[in-house]
Protein backbone atom coordinates (compact mmCIF):
# COMPACT_ATOMS: atom_id res chain seq x y z
CA UNK A 1 0.00 0.00 0.00
CA UNK A 2 1.46 3.53 -1.10
CA UNK A 3 0.12 6.28 1.59
CA UNK A 4 0.38 9.91 -0.08
CA UNK A 5 0.43 12.83 1.41
CA UNK A 6 0.95 16.36 0.61
CA UNK A 7 4.81 16.92 0.54
CA UNK A 8 5.33 18.67 3.95
CA UNK A 9 7.13 17.69 7.01
CA UNK A 10 3.88 17.81 9.01
CA UNK A 11 2.24 15.51 6.37
CA UNK A 12 4.80 12.75 6.03
CA UNK A 13 5.04 12.61 9.63
CA UNK A 14 1.15 11.71 9.81
CA UNK A 15 1.78 9.38 6.82
CA UNK A 16 4.83 7.91 8.57
CA UNK A 17 2.37 6.55 11.72
CA UNK A 18 -0.10 5.16 8.87
CA UNK A 19 2.13 3.39 7.05
CA UNK A 20 4.74 1.83 9.81
CA UNK A 21 2.84 -1.00 10.77
CA UNK A 22 2.53 -1.81 7.14
CA UNK A 23 5.19 -4.12 6.24
CA UNK A 24 4.91 -3.82 2.27
CA UNK A 25 3.38 0.15 3.15
CA UNK A 26 5.39 2.99 1.43
CA UNK A 27 5.15 6.72 0.95
CA UNK A 28 4.51 9.01 -1.82
CA UNK A 29 3.81 12.69 -1.67
CA UNK A 30 1.16 13.94 -3.84
CA UNK A 31 1.42 13.90 -7.52
CA UNK A 32 4.09 11.33 -8.19
CA UNK A 33 3.03 9.29 -10.60
CA UNK A 34 2.59 5.63 -9.28
CA UNK A 35 2.95 2.06 -10.73
CA UNK A 36 0.11 0.34 -12.82
CA UNK A 37 -1.91 -1.81 -10.22
CA UNK A 38 -0.50 -0.51 -6.80
CA UNK A 39 -2.74 0.37 -4.30
CA UNK A 40 -3.07 4.03 -2.36
CA UNK A 41 -4.41 6.01 0.49
CA UNK A 42 -4.44 8.93 0.50
CA UNK A 43 -3.42 10.40 3.87
CA UNK A 44 -5.01 14.17 5.54
CA UNK A 45 -2.58 15.67 7.53
CA UNK A 46 -2.95 15.52 11.12
CA UNK A 47 -1.18 18.12 13.05
CA UNK A 48 -1.70 16.81 16.44
CA UNK A 49 -0.13 13.43 15.83
CA UNK A 50 2.37 14.87 14.10
CA UNK A 51 3.54 16.88 17.06
CA UNK A 52 3.65 13.82 18.76
CA UNK A 53 5.66 11.99 15.74
CA UNK A 54 8.09 14.80 15.84
CA UNK A 55 8.60 15.18 19.74
CA UNK A 56 9.07 11.52 19.60
CA UNK A 57 12.03 11.66 16.95
CA UNK A 58 13.37 14.61 18.22
CA UNK A 59 14.24 12.44 21.60
CA UNK A 60 15.66 9.84 19.64
CA UNK A 61 17.90 12.16 17.64
CA UNK A 62 17.75 16.01 18.04
CA UNK A 63 18.45 16.57 14.24
CA UNK A 64 16.26 14.22 13.04
CA UNK A 65 13.81 17.01 12.14
CA UNK A 66 16.58 19.12 10.05
CA UNK A 67 17.40 16.04 8.04
CA UNK A 68 13.86 15.16 7.57
CA UNK A 69 13.20 18.86 5.86
CA UNK A 70 16.45 18.53 3.98
CA UNK A 71 15.62 14.97 2.50
CA UNK A 72 12.24 16.53 1.90
CA UNK A 73 13.47 19.23 -0.36
CA UNK A 74 15.50 16.76 -2.21
CA UNK A 75 14.67 17.00 -6.19
CA UNK A 76 15.44 13.00 -6.07
CA UNK A 77 12.74 11.06 -7.47
CA UNK A 78 12.54 8.35 -4.48
CA UNK A 79 13.24 11.29 -1.80
CA UNK A 80 10.12 9.76 0.14
CA UNK A 81 11.48 6.58 -0.25
CA UNK A 82 14.60 7.59 0.94
CA UNK A 83 12.73 9.75 4.14
CA UNK A 84 10.57 6.51 4.86
CA UNK A 85 13.46 4.13 5.26
CA UNK A 86 15.46 6.41 7.27
CA UNK A 87 13.02 7.30 9.94
CA UNK A 88 11.98 3.46 9.72
CA UNK A 89 15.68 2.99 10.80
CA UNK A 90 15.52 5.48 13.07
CA UNK A 91 12.00 4.49 14.81
CA UNK A 92 13.56 0.58 15.01
CA UNK A 93 16.88 1.75 16.82
CA UNK A 94 15.80 4.63 19.09
CA UNK A 95 18.95 6.20 18.68
CA UNK A 96 20.84 8.93 16.64
CA UNK A 97 21.45 6.39 13.29
CA UNK A 98 22.93 9.30 10.72
CA UNK A 99 26.72 7.36 11.08
CA UNK A 100 25.44 4.08 10.76
CA UNK A 101 26.39 4.15 7.15
CA UNK A 102 26.67 0.38 6.89
CA UNK A 103 23.06 0.77 7.09
CA UNK A 104 21.86 1.34 3.02
CA UNK A 105 18.67 3.42 4.97
CA UNK A 106 21.50 5.83 6.91
CA UNK A 107 23.73 5.73 3.81
CA UNK A 108 21.23 6.71 1.64
CA UNK A 109 20.03 9.53 3.65
CA UNK A 110 23.34 11.02 4.50
CA UNK A 111 23.92 11.14 0.52
CA UNK A 112 21.04 13.14 -0.07
CA UNK A 113 21.76 15.16 2.61
CA UNK A 114 24.96 16.11 1.58
CA UNK A 115 23.27 16.61 -2.22
CA UNK A 116 20.91 19.27 -0.80
CA UNK A 117 23.63 21.08 1.77
CA UNK A 118 26.34 21.44 -1.35
CA UNK A 119 24.02 22.66 -3.32
CA UNK A 120 23.20 25.41 -0.81
CA UNK A 121 26.64 26.40 -0.27
CA UNK A 122 27.14 26.60 -4.18
CA UNK A 123 24.41 28.33 -4.77
CA UNK A 124 25.54 31.02 -1.97
CA UNK A 125 28.43 31.89 -4.35
CA UNK A 126 27.24 31.76 -7.67
CA UNK A 127 23.63 33.19 -7.37
CA UNK A 128 23.94 36.62 -9.54
CA UNK A 129 21.77 39.75 -8.38
CA UNK A 130 20.66 41.97 -11.23
CA UNK A 131 19.83 45.71 -10.55
CA UNK A 132 16.37 46.30 -11.70
CA UNK A 133 14.65 49.82 -13.23
CA UNK A 134 12.96 49.82 -10.02
CA UNK A 135 15.89 49.65 -8.20
CA UNK A 136 15.22 46.52 -6.66
CA UNK A 137 17.73 43.30 -7.00
CA UNK A 138 16.54 40.21 -9.04
CA UNK A 139 17.95 36.72 -9.46
CA UNK A 140 17.13 33.92 -10.81
CA UNK A 141 17.83 29.98 -10.05
CA UNK A 142 16.81 26.55 -11.03
CA UNK A 143 18.29 24.43 -8.43
CA UNK A 144 17.90 20.45 -8.18
CA UNK A 145 16.28 20.94 -4.82
CA UNK A 146 13.97 23.33 -3.38
CA UNK A 147 16.12 25.60 -1.58
CA UNK A 148 15.39 28.98 -2.14
CA UNK A 149 13.64 29.71 1.28
CA UNK A 150 16.73 28.80 2.64
CA UNK A 151 18.89 30.58 0.05
CA UNK A 152 17.03 34.06 1.73
CA UNK A 153 19.01 34.51 4.86
CA UNK A 154 22.35 34.57 4.22
CA UNK A 155 21.47 37.06 1.49
CA UNK A 156 19.31 39.11 3.97
CA UNK A 157 22.10 39.39 6.30
CA UNK A 158 24.32 40.23 3.60
CA UNK A 159 22.24 43.06 2.06
CA UNK A 160 20.03 44.17 4.34
CA UNK A 161 19.10 47.39 2.85
CA UNK A 162 18.51 46.28 -0.75
CA UNK A 163 14.81 45.16 -1.87
CA UNK A 164 15.37 41.39 -3.94
CA UNK A 165 13.89 38.29 -5.54
CA UNK A 166 15.43 35.23 -5.89
CA UNK A 167 13.16 33.39 -8.35
CA UNK A 168 13.40 29.84 -8.98
CA UNK A 169 11.74 29.35 -12.12
CA UNK A 170 11.92 25.45 -12.34
CA UNK A 171 9.35 25.33 -9.24
CA UNK A 172 7.88 28.49 -10.49
CA UNK A 173 7.79 30.60 -7.26
CA UNK A 174 10.00 33.17 -5.57
CA UNK A 175 11.52 34.68 -2.23
CA UNK A 176 11.38 38.27 -1.49
CA UNK A 177 13.16 40.65 0.80
CA UNK A 178 11.88 44.25 1.16
CA UNK A 179 14.09 45.36 3.83
CA UNK A 180 11.64 44.70 6.18
CA UNK A 181 9.74 41.30 5.74
CA UNK A 182 10.74 38.09 3.94
CA UNK A 183 8.09 36.49 2.02
CA UNK A 184 7.24 33.44 -0.69
CA UNK A 185 5.54 34.07 -3.44
CA UNK A 186 4.16 32.17 -6.67
CA UNK A 187 6.13 33.33 -9.68
CA UNK A 188 5.56 32.09 -13.29
CA UNK A 189 7.29 33.96 -16.05
CA UNK A 190 8.75 37.25 -15.28
CA UNK A 191 9.77 40.64 -17.32
CA UNK A 192 12.73 41.52 -15.91
CA UNK A 193 13.94 45.22 -17.00
CA UNK A 194 17.63 45.71 -16.17
CA UNK A 195 18.96 49.13 -15.44
CA UNK A 196 21.47 51.58 -17.39
CA UNK A 197 24.05 50.71 -14.60
CA UNK A 198 23.35 46.78 -13.91
CA UNK A 199 24.13 46.86 -18.33
CA UNK A 200 27.08 48.19 -17.96
CA UNK A 201 28.45 46.69 -15.16
CA UNK A 202 27.25 43.19 -16.98
CA UNK A 203 29.22 44.49 -19.79
CA UNK A 204 32.20 45.02 -18.10
CA UNK A 205 32.45 42.13 -15.83
CA UNK A 206 31.94 39.93 -19.66
CA UNK A 207 34.53 41.69 -21.02
CA UNK A 208 37.15 41.14 -18.00
CA UNK A 209 36.25 37.48 -18.20
CA UNK A 210 36.61 37.53 -21.96
CA UNK A 211 40.46 38.73 -21.52
CA UNK A 212 41.66 36.92 -18.56
CA UNK A 213 40.67 33.84 -20.28
CA UNK A 214 42.96 31.90 -22.59
CA UNK A 215 41.28 29.80 -25.02
CA UNK A 216 44.60 27.50 -26.14
CA UNK A 217 44.69 26.93 -22.16
CA UNK A 218 40.99 26.14 -21.54
CA UNK A 219 40.38 23.60 -18.62
CA UNK A 220 36.56 22.59 -19.43
CA UNK A 221 36.37 19.73 -17.06
CA UNK A 222 38.00 21.00 -14.69
CA UNK A 223 35.53 24.24 -14.81
CA UNK A 224 32.62 22.05 -14.77
CA UNK A 225 33.62 20.45 -11.86
CA UNK A 226 33.88 23.57 -10.05
CA UNK A 227 30.89 25.64 -11.35
CA UNK A 228 27.91 23.03 -13.28
CA UNK A 229 26.76 23.94 -16.52
CA UNK A 230 23.54 24.22 -15.09
CA UNK A 231 24.47 27.49 -13.25
CA UNK A 232 26.33 28.62 -16.28
CA UNK A 233 22.85 30.20 -18.16
CA UNK A 234 22.04 32.04 -14.77
CA UNK A 235 25.39 33.97 -15.12
CA UNK A 236 26.76 37.11 -17.28
CA UNK A 237 30.14 36.44 -17.78
CA UNK A 238 29.14 33.44 -19.74
CA UNK A 239 27.64 35.51 -22.42
CA UNK A 240 28.94 37.95 -24.92
CA UNK A 241 28.97 41.62 -23.85
CA UNK A 242 26.84 44.02 -26.05
CA UNK A 243 28.72 46.12 -28.23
Amino acid sequence: MIYLYDGTAEGFLTAFLAAYPDEEGAIASDGVQLPLGVKAVNVATDREKAEKAKKRFLSFDKYSMHDLSRILRSGDHDKDETAFCYFRLLAEKKRPVSEMLSEEAARRADECIRRVGVEIHRLRGFLRFFETESGALYAACAPDNDIIDLLLPHFRARLPHFPFVIHDVRRKKAAVWDTEHCFFAPLGKAEVLISADENAWQNLWKRYYSSVNIPSRERLKQMRGYLPVRYMKFMPEFSRPHG
